[in-house]
């Protein structure tokens, strides 16, 4: 789904890098209210440095970022988690001791109205197979249960932006399936969403637009369908 208008997240000659040396060059984004994008490209492209950048993790060195017509450049993560981000690392990251339950409400740490209790009900809504396991401890989950988990707890903090770094990694196709069909009822339900993704298949074929990077640059970007007919990324990316 995507609106006109003023962007929700609009970047603008993005820098970024680490100690070893420069990663994003001069990248420009734009994410519409309710919008679905992919952000697709090999490893090392520096999709998941980009949403580090985006979420406060990783400093930029140079350019902007707005979050709601507001300069965020360089906000702390908790910070931009209250003005409506949040961010699904690669990986998951999740509490594995503690409860499912209590990873969803560590998820609405910085909340503090009477509705999160409530909200642990609505966003397991989303993800039925985790609704008789609240009481179990995460780390005893499956692979495609923790990555429901995860998307779960950042819904919990009623972002307008959710980011997932690598969706499918690790996954059967079967599971990627099932994730990408809540994936898209999230977006239909309203919240604006960037998909990291390594299968790029599996992106193009959900989201609007689409950005392609390589080497830390923006080499393509556009309609989502336009982006996988483009014959440079069907023969680097789809072997075709």
């Amino acid at each position: 789904m995507s609106t006109s208008g003023e962007p929700l997240l609009k970047v603008r000659g993005l820098n970024a890098g680490f100690d070893a040396g420069p990663v994003l060059f001069g990248i420009d984004l734009d994410v519409a209210p309710a919008e679905l994008i992919a952000l697709v490209g090999a490893n090392g492209a520096g999709k998941s440095t980009f949403l580090g950048v985006v979420s406060g993790l990783v400093r930029a060195t140079s350019g902007t970022i707005a979050l709601g017509g507001e300069d965020v450049t360089n906000e702390r993560p908790e910070v931009l988690v209250r003005k409506g981000m949040a961010h699904v690392p690669q990986g998951r990251r999740l509490f594995g001791t503690i409860s499912v339950e209590k990873n969803l409400l560590l998820g609405a740490y910085l909340r503090r109205d009477r509705e999160v209790r409530d909200d642990v009900a609505r966003v397991l809504d989303y993800f039925p197979a985790l609704k008789n396991k609240r009481a179990r401890e995460a780390g005893t989950l499956s692979g495609g249960e923790q990555q429901m988990l995860a998307i779960a707890r950042g819904m919990m903090a009623r972002p307008k932006l959710l980011m997932i770094d690598e969706l499918s990694l690790g996954l059967a196709p079967n599971v990627v399936d099932r994730l990408i069909d809540v994936v898209q009822q999230i977006n239909r339900d309203g919240t604006a969403l960037i998909l990291v993704e390594q299968d790029v298949l599996v992106a193009l074929d959900v989201a609007s637009r689409a950005y392609v990077l390589e080497n830390g640059r923006v080499a393509l970007s556009g309609a989502a369908a336009e982006v996988r007919d483009d014959r440079g990324v069907r023969k680097a990316y789809l072997g075709l």
